[in-house]
């Protein structure tokens, strides 16, 4: 049975809930022959949030889905009944899941926590009835709002696996190997350079104690720069404490190959060159390793890193690197995951801010205020284009478009919303 595709990158497309619609109505009770307004306010749309879930370790659900919605807004009522708010719709990703906006490449979130979760589209306001128009001198509105439109937003997931430890090496030094002998992961193993194409995790017992480990695809030169399976695999050992630096016996030159793996670390992230390595040399059952063993002791003790001899085929050695590296982890300060990168967080936009742009032979207004009024308004009700017009006139947008050059009969864009300029 072919084992599943790690798949961890995804582009997804989420759209928050509309609001829902404000209502035109009045009472219409006994002895109450002209019943003031009592429409009721649509309610609000639902957010999209995603989820950090610790029982999820690959992205492959985003292969069969790419699109989520969350509910809209139930539309207001007569006698002041406000419409239901949507539900939100709560998308479940795994631990270590970077998030960011697709179009602009922005940072939205790195969720590391089990339950951790983030806002990625607000849902749309719920449109106020025509009770929220009456006033003294518009006792009976006859307009209400439409509901707003929910955020619509394309976001790149990237996933990095969060593990105690990660086993690297060259192609083919048996990682896979030796994760399968110290663990239930059950990694696709065969003797040929790049047999691990996605990372597998697994969970040993030692002591008493358990230590997640993560079988890292082998390194080459150019790694750091995508050659081979490059950049792709290499951010999956930065959240890792503590490194497995796992040496090929039958390698012609193992400590050629301790310094190639090294140095792409280093040119990849200099935070990787500052974890911990353990190094072991593996395929001990062999008899030519068995004698560049002690020149490769040697070598690496000169380094003072602590270094065994293992045959991950057999499991000899391994309890013993196992017991080193817990060790090793126990001794370490519990160290809170850096973030992918510092957010940079800016002033809120100005909601009345805008921009007339000449585009051919239209005119187009941008603004958060001026979209969302245009998208809420009802263009078939003779009040509510009135009212709209008034807004445009008090925040100053008739002004700009008549300094800007507008003709009647010139279309004007607001939003989605296409206007004859009159």
């Amino acid at each position: 049975m072919e084992e599943p595709y790690f798949f961890d990158e995804a582009i997804i497309h989420v759209r928050a809930g509309k609001g829902g619609n404000g209502c035109v109505s009045f009472r219409r009770e006994k002895f109450v022959p002209f019943g003031g307004p009592d429409g009721g306010n649509g309610g609000d749309g639902g957010d999209v949030y995603l989820v950090a879930n610790r029982h999820l370790n690959t992205l492959i659900q985003f292969r069969r889905q790419q699109h989520f919605r969350a509910e809209a807004g139930g539309n207001g009522q007569g006698k002041d009944m406000q419409g239901k708010r949507g539900k939100d719709l709560m998308i479940q990703v795994p631990l270590g899941t970077v998030v960011r906006d697709a179009k602009t490449g922005a940072l939205l979130a790195d969720l590391v926590l089990d339950g951790q979760s983030v806002l990625v589209a607000k849902g749309g306001r719920g449109g106020r009835g025509n009770a929220a128009f009456a006033s003294p001198t518009n006792q009976a509105p006859r307009f209400a709002e439409k509901g707003e439109p929910g955020e619509v937003r394309s976001l790149k997931l990237e996933l990095k696996l969060i593990a105690d430890v990660g086993i690297i090496g060259v192609p083919n030094a048996g990682k896979s190997t030796l994760l399968a002998a110290v663990s239930a992961a059950r990694p696709k193993i065969a003797d040929y350079p790049f047999t691990t194409l996605t990372p597998n995790l697994g969970v040993a017992t030692v002591d008493d104690r358990n230590i997640v480990l993560a079988d890292i695809p082998g390194l080459i030169e150019g790694a750091h720069a995508g050659a081979g399976l490059g950049t792709k695999f290499l951010r999956h050992i930065e959240r890792t404490r503590v490194l497995i630096h796992l040496l090929d016996g039958a390698s012609a030159h193992p400590l050629q190959d301790f310094e190639a793996v090294n140095a792409e670390l280093a040119l990849f992230s200099p935070r990787l060159a500052t974890k911990p390595q353990v190094v072991a040399l593996n395929k001990m059952d062999l008899p030519q390793t068995q004698e560049v063993w002690p020149s490769v002791q040697a070598e690496i003790q000169k380094r003072r890193l602590p270094v065994f001899a293992i045959s991950a085929a057999t499991g000899a050695g391994t309890r013993e690197l196992l017991r080193a590296v817990l060790k090793l982890l126990e001794e370490m300060p519990t160290e809170e995951i850096p973030p992918e990168e510092v957010k940079i967080f800016r002033p809120a936009e100005d909601e009345n801010a805008f921009e007339v742009v000449r585009e051919g032979d239209h005119f187009r207004v941008q603004g958060r205020r001026v979209e969302r009024v245009a998208a809420m308004t009802d263009w078939n009700n003779d009040e509510a284009v009135a009212r709209f017009q008034r807004i445009l006139k008090a925040m100053g947008i008739f002004e700009a478009l008549q300094q800007a050059g507008v003709q009647p009969g010139d279309t004007v864009l607001i939003g989605d919303s296409e206007l004859e300029w009159q």
